[in-house]
């Protein structure tokens, strides 16, 4: 089973933070509104879909983002 991005953020901060995994979601949940609101586009929809609104193991193509087009 593949483990999505959001759950080893969630991860990430429970281990550096100590904070119980409920918080930790809760707290990661926040920073990623956060950006999805503040980001313009293509980046936030790039965020959506790094974060779990894509295909499973499916990895945006972020290099066209910053002049590594195609």
């Amino acid at each position: 089973m593949e483990v999505c991005v959001v759950d080893q953020l969630v991860n990430e901060v429970s281990q550096r933070t100590g904070l119980d995994e409920a918080t930790s979601r809760q707290a990661v949940q926040v920073v990623i509104g956060y950006l999805k609101g503040r980001l313009p586009e293509p980046f936030g929809g790039m965020l959506e879909q790094f974060i779990g609104g894509g295909q499973p193991g499916q990895t945006p193509d972020l290099g066209s983002l910053f002049g590594g087009g195609h």
